[in-house]
């Protein structure tokens, strides 16, 4: 449920197709009518990953050690959880850049570094669900593992680890699309 943005070269703002629920960090796609979309069998082709979260029920800010997310960890208490709510569009990233993030299929964690990463309904997976490899979205550039959250503590390097979904665990990886 989150994205830790180390760098990125282009971010574009998009309007959220209506009824989409998207979490922070998942990859997306866009619909005929050129709205973001959780990417999926019917929307295959990956553009980007999501910015921001757009959900009526959980908030996709990391928490911090084992505390988890409670309903009041947002942004706007009157947005409850909808980071596109104003605007009706999403932060979608693009075009390059280094990330983090929990959003990705436990077949991930046992990749080697380096190891192509595809779509497989809105997370990064080693397998292409369409089995083409025609759209490689990532490359691996660092194995599951703890991310420190810089809050002092005694978990990772000193910090206190950040919090998420994969059992707390993060990847590091390229984006290529």
């Amino acid at each position: 449920m989150a994205l830790i943005e180390k760098f990125h070269v282009v971010s574009a703002e998009r309007v959220v197709a209506s009824g989409q629920s998207i979490k922070e960090g998942q990859v997306v796609s866009l619909d005929s009518s050129g709205e973001v979309v959780i990417q999926s069998a019917t929307n295959r082709i990956p553009y980007g990953i999501a910015g921001d979260t757009k959900s009526t029920s959980t908030s996709s800010m990391p928490g911090f050690g084992t505390v988890e997310q409670a309903d009041g960890w947002q942004n706007r208490v009157s947005d409850y959880f909808d980071e596109t709510k104003a605007s009706g569009k999403m932060t979608v990233y693009h075009s390059g850049g280094e990330f983090a993030t929990d959003q990705f299929a436990t077949n991930v964690a046992s990749a080697a570094v380096m190891s192509a990463l595809y779509a497989n309904n809105g997370v990064l997976d080693t397998t292409d669900e369409a089995g083409t490899k025609t759209y490689v979205v990532a490359y691996l550039t660092q194995a599951d593992g703890y991310y420190p959250s810089g809050v002092p503590g005694i978990d990772i390097n000193g910090d206190i680890a950040l919090g998420g979904e994969n059992s707390n665990t993060y990847i590091e990886y390229k984006l290529v699309i």
